[in-house]
This record gives structure tokens, C-alpha cells and sequence, in this order.
């Protein structure tokens, strides 16, 4: 993790944390660095996406001023998703992509996501070089003039090649299909509507009037509980809730319940498992997965392999070993053989299919991927690395898994985009959690090291 871009980009408290002088810095830095790539003489291509917040249309400005600046041209897709710019940077060859999100976070927050020219996350090495530059002599990139400066150019079209693209996977039609959509008043607000019409499904839409300050606004992937009254009120078949930019996907049944990433993992693994369609079978999960997936892939006879928190590090997995899924319980699903990112819009034409072909309804494909009861607790100390190697702190982390056996386990990890410690346990109860969690924490407050359990 660098002094400005983390595991998912440079965000933070827009104008405060990530200013308009950052964008235009790191236009610069990107337009002058893939202009000098292009040795022929050509002009270098950067493309750039934006969610809904009223803060995005200021850093596609100032990174399209700051491009430009430098010779390159900049192509705007205007609102769109993450996966859409990770998409059409490939399949455009463009240079590089630009993503404007600050994903799941409230409005008031917003980021930058850098992609290389494949679609996939750029490279820590030239990352370190931008954080570099930010830091050091504005003026050691030259600014291009005459008839050298770059153009700004309207590619709205890309949006539509992407929906084709999305239309063209599925060889079911979805008539029929009653289907609940809570767009987050963020990025997929068009997009997954038309994507929805055009495979045919009746479809029931919830948040997708953004007004620049309402993105994930009690809505969305993180506030499921919209959905799930959408669909048990108008007796819909499925649901799926969207986070600001879409690259994630949560789902509700037909009776209501939520179906996390872990359960939408083991559905779309057992279904390609079972057609024998899975390379290794074997899908890449992170250490935040639920002990209950394990334990369902297990009696699947489905491995898996665990990375840390973090889609970037799932997806670079995928890559090494060849894996075909991967993702996070927070709804981040790779489908490596059509994208290079989580995609949210791909998870549910995925589940659709499923569903389609299998003639089952969403709760009988989930049950076997039984969730047990996990309690994640946030805590502020006044060193991380020290807290983690702490005698006590580190004595409770091995108590609580004794005690737990085999029907549980504990986990301790410093958060990737805060300055907090994550605290989790997973058991049979919400009690034998609960007290796990706590033992821990207690720990950590009598060796000093503990400054505050976040609400």
C-alpha cells in the first residue's frame, strides 16, 4: 500500500483528502508516461469512467485538463461502471483506464482507479512512480502546445458496446423472469436497466434516480434491506443490489433472504463443477470468506485457496494458477473468462442463467452454503503492527481458536483503506462469537494498546 493508492485506488474525503490538483497531477503523470511510450509518433489514449457522485464530474475534468496537457487524448465515457472501463480499455486498446469511484462509500468520498492496459489493476511499481511524482517537481513533465495539446473526446458509445457485450453472454432469454434491481443511485442507473430490458426480464427498479449526493444512500449493496422488501412485496423470483460503481453484486431469493458473495460463489462453482467446467477445480476466495463456504466445497469435493483481503489480490491468483472464480463475501465475484474485474452486472446474468438452467429457485441453490454467524468488530489502536505481535493480544487470538476447535476460528488483520484492526470470529452461535471477539479486544485494552471500538 502506497502514501496515496491502496488496494482499490487514491480515495478519500473528496476536496479534502483527494483534490482536484491530485486529478490533474495524475492526468499528467499518465498522459506524459504512455506518450513517451509511443515511440511512432501516435498519440497516447487514456479513457475515463465516473459514478454519480456530484464530486466525479470535477476529477474527469481536471483529469481530462491534465492529460491533455501533456499531448495524450482523453476519451470520456461519462457515467458508467468499473467493469465497463475495464471492458472497453481492452477492447479499445486503449492505453490505460480511469475509473472515478469511490465505491461503496458515501457520497461525501471519492476515488481514483487506475487500470492498465488489459483492464486490470495497474502495476504497484508504476503507482509508486505516480505517488512520486505527486510529491516531487510539477514541472519535470513538460506541457505540450501548438498543435501537440490532446483532445478531450465524447465516447459514449463504449457505454453501449459494453452493454451489447453483456447481452450476447447469456443463452437463455430472461422472459418471464421477475427481477428486482436496486441500482444505488450510482453507476449502473442506466446500464442496468437496459442490460435488464434487453434480455427480456420484467424487471422492478429501486434507486436509480442519483441527484449527486444520494449514491449508496441507504440503497445498494450495502443497505440490502430495500431490496429485499421489493422483492417479497411484489412476490418477484430473484434480486440484486448493486454498490456505486457495480463491480459488486449481492442477491436476495424469492423468500426474501440475502444471498452473499460466499453463497454466489458456491453456486456458480457447484454449477460449473458439476458440468465439469471448472479449471481445478478450484475457487479463490479471500480469509474474510465464511467458515460455512469451506465446509460446503468441501463435501463438493471444490478446493479453494485464500488470499488476502482485496479483489486485486484474488484476481492476481486467479491469473498465476489459472482459476476461472474468485471473489469476496461482499458480492466482488471474478469471472476470469469474461472480465478482468468484478463485475456486478455479469454476477447476475450469471445467477439468471443458473437459475434458467437448472429450474431451481435462488434459496434451493444457496442452502447448502449454510453462512455460520460471524461478528466483525472495528478497533482503533495506537499501533497496528505492534498490536498484532502484542504477548497477550496474540495469547487471547490462540485461546479463542482453542477454543472453538473445529466449529470456528478467529480472525486479526489490519484494514487495507483504514487505520483500524478488523476483529472477526465465526462459530456455531452469535454468542460463542460474540465472547471471541470481546476476549480479544479485552486483550488489546489491558495491554495498552487499544484507543476505540468503532460503532
Amino acid at each position: 500500500m502506497g502514501k496515496y493508492f491502496g488496494t482499490d485506488g487514491f480515495r478519500g474525503k473528496a476536496g479534502v483528502v483527494l483534490t482536484a490538483e491530485h486529478a490533474i497531477k495524475i492526468g499528467r503523470f499518465l498522459g506524459w508516461y504512455y506518450s513517451n511510450k509511443h515511440t511512432d509518433g501516435s498519440v497516447a489514449r487514456i479513457v475515463i469512467g465516473k459514478d454519480t457522485r456530484k464530486s466525479s464530474y470535477m476529477y474527469e475534468n481536471a483529469l481530462a485538463a491534465g492529460i491533455t496537457s501533456t499531448g495524450a487524448d482523453a476519451y470520456l465515457l461519462h457515467v458508467t461502471t468499473t467493469p465497463c472501463v475495464s471492458y472497453i480499455t481492452r477492447l479499445e486498446g486503449f492505453d490505460c483506464g480511469i475509473m472515478i469511484s469511490a465505491s461503496h462509500n458515501p457520497y461525501y468520498d471519492n476515488g481514483i482507479k487506475l487500470m492498465n492496459g488489459i483492464g486490470e489493476k495497474m502495476d504497484d511499481d508504476l503507482q509508486a512512480e505516480l505517488e512520486a511524482y505527486i510529491d516531487g517537481n510539477a514541472e519535470a513533465i513538460p506541457f505540450a502546445s501548438e498543435d501537440k495539446i490532446g483532445k478531450t473526446i465524447d465516447f459514449y458509445s463504449g457505454r453501449n458496446r459494453y452493454i451489447g457485450y453483456l447481452t450476447g453472454i447469456p443463452s437463455n432469454s430472461f422472459d418471464n423472469c421477475k427481477i428486482g434491481l436496486d441500482l444505488a443511485n450510482g453507476s449502473s442507473w442506466m446500464i442496468g436497466r437496459a442490460v435488464f430490458d434487453a434480455l427480456g426480464a420484467k424487471t422492478v427498479i429501486i434507486n436509480d434516480k442519483p441527484d449527486g449526493v444520494n449514491i449508496n444512500t441507504n440503497c445498494g449493496s450495502t443497505h440490502i434491506e430495500g431490496l429485499q422488501k421489493l422483492v417479497v412485496d411484489n412476490k418477484l423470483d430473484v434480486g440484486f443490489a448493486f454498490d456505486g460503481d457495480a463491480d459488486r453484486c449481492l442477491a436476495v431469493d424469492e423468500l426474501g433472504n440475502l444471498i452473499n458473495g460466499d453463497q454466489i460463489m458456491y453456486i456458480i462453482a457447484k454449477y460449473l463443477h458439476d458440468k465439469s467446467k471448472l479449471p481445478n477445480d478450484t475457487v479463490v476466495t479471500t480469509v474474510m470468506s465464511n467458515f460455512g463456504l469451506y465446509k460446503a466445497f468441501d463435501k463438493e469435493g471444490i478446493k479453494y485457496e485464500k488470499t488476502a483481503v482485496g479483489d486485486r489480490f484474488v484476481y492476481e491468483n486467479m491469473k498465476a494458477n489459472n482459476h476461472l472464480i474468485g471473489g469476496e463475501q461482499s458480492g466482488h465475484i471474478i469471472y476470469r473468462k469474461y472480465a478482468h474485474t468484478g463485475d456486478g452486472l455479469l454476477t447476475a446474468i450469471t445467477i439468471m442463467e443458473i437459475l434458467k438452467e437448472t429450474k431451481l429457485p435462488l434459496s434451493v441453490l444457496a442452502a447448502p452454503a449454510k453462512m455460520y454467524p460471524q461478528v466483525l468488530k472495528n478497533v482503533i489502536v495506537d499501533d497496528k503492527d505492534g498490536t498484532l505481535v502484542d504477548e497477550a493480544v496474540t495469547k487471547a487470538v490462540a485461546d479463542s481458536e482453542a477454543k472453538l476447535g473445529d466449529n470456528g476460528r478467529v480472525l486479526l488483520r489490519k484494514s487495507g483503506t483504514e487505520p483500524l484492526l478488523r476483529v472477526m470470529a465465526e462459530a456455531t452461535t452469535h454468542e460463542e462469537c460474540e465472547a471471541a471477539v470481546d476476549y480479544i479486544i479485552e486483550a488489546m485494552k489491558t495491554s495498552g494498546h487499544l484507543i476505540e471500538v468503532k460503532k
